[in-house]
Parts: structure tokens; C-alpha cells; sequence
């Protein structure tokens, strides 16, 4: 049996701009938050992450001194040319199934089913290892939720809030969800 916590990144400072693969700083100053959430994970976690910079802050600050590796197969979803584009300014893409919205690629990016292609191997390596933490990002949890419900669509159904830890449990080759989108208070 293996347990993945995955947390999503402290809030990404983005200015108002989609932030997949574009590099920016996580907001770390809700201490109170950071601190309950690093009382739940406790001690001794073999943590890996995103090679994303709100990752690599969000890790230090729940494992301060803790070696953590990095996979760069855990990075964001690759929006293509939307990437620093204004919310406000993203298109509109119409009504769409969530079996549509995963296949949709953004132009120069990468859809959701290619996200879920690129992370799914790397959680079944990170699971035959036993235990572990993972910090990344949004479209990485949904993606973990993917392959527990054998769907990518489906993966497009959940919430993640920054700071908050969804759980996965690997049993011989089936996956269950343990919890999804907890916060800290």
C-alpha cells in the first residue's frame, strides 16, 4: 500500500495572469495555515515536487531543510499561448463536455489528457516507492483524481484550492481517494 498526499502550491502570485508552466512565487504569508497543514503531514515525509518556484516555496516552508526531489513530469498543464494571458482576457471556448474540455489543447500548449499522460507514470513511480508528499499544482491533483476514476474527463470535475491536500492510496493496482480539496484552518 502506498499513501500520496498531494498538496497544491501556496497561492501563485500571478498578477491576475494563467500561470501553468510561467514560473512565479508563491504567497506564503498565511502562517497559520502553513503551520496546520505541516501539523497534519507531520515528520519524516519523502517529498517530491514540481520544479515549479510556488512549489519548491510551498515544500521549504511545510518541510524547512527536508531534501526533496524533483519531477519535472509534475509541472503545471502547459497553456500554449494563453500562458500570462489576463483571466479576463482568456477565450471563451463555448459549451463544452468535460470530455471536450480535456481533449482541447490551447494553441502551442498541451490538452488535459496529455497532462494526464505525463502524470499518471509518475505517480505509479512515485507509489512503488511507498509513502510519499507531493507539492504541485491544481491540474496535477486533478489528474492524480483521473487515474483513480480511470477518466481524465472526469478529473475536470473536482476543486483545489491552494494549500489544500487531496489523498491517494495505492493497494496492489488499485487506486482509491481518501480526500479531496481539505484545508487547513
Amino acid at each position: 500500500m502506498a499513501r500520496l498526499r498531494i498538496i497544491r502550491h501556496a497561492p501563485a502570485l500571478h498578477g491576475g495572469a494563467l500561470a501553468g508552466r510561467r514560473d512565479v512565487a508563491a504567497d506564503l504569508g498565511d502562517g497559520v495555515r502553513l503551520a496546520a497543514l505541516r501539523a497534519v503531514l507531520g515528520d519524516g515525509a519523502r517529498v517530491v515536487t514540481s520544479p515549479a518556484l510556488r512549489c519548491l516555496q510551498t515544500a521549504e516552508a511545510l518541510f524547512p531543510g527536508v531534501a526533496r526531489r524533483q519531477d519535472a513530469r509534475l509541472w503545471e498543464q502547459d497553456f500554449g499561448a494563453w500562458e500570462g494571458m489576463g483571466f479576463d482576457a482568456l477565450p471563451d471556448l463555448g459549451p463544452m463536455s468535460r470530455a471536450e474540455l480535456a481533449a482541447h489543447c490551447p494553441p502551442g500548449g498541451e490538452s488535459f489528457d496529455r497532462l494526464c499522460a505525463r502524470v499518471w507514470p509518475a505517480l505509479h513511480e512515485i507509489a512503488a516507492s511507498g509513502d510519499a508528499v507531493i507539492v504541485a499544482h491544481a491540474g496535477v491533483i486533478r489528474a492524480g483524481l483521473a487515474l483513480v476514476l480511470d477518466s481524465p474527463a472526469q478529473g475536470l470535475a473536482f476543486e483545489v484550492a491552494p494549500l489544500s491536500l487531496t489523498e491517494l492510496q495505492q493497494i496492489g493496482a488499485l487506486w482509491s481517494v481518501a480526500c479531496v480539496n481539505w484545508q487547513a484552518r
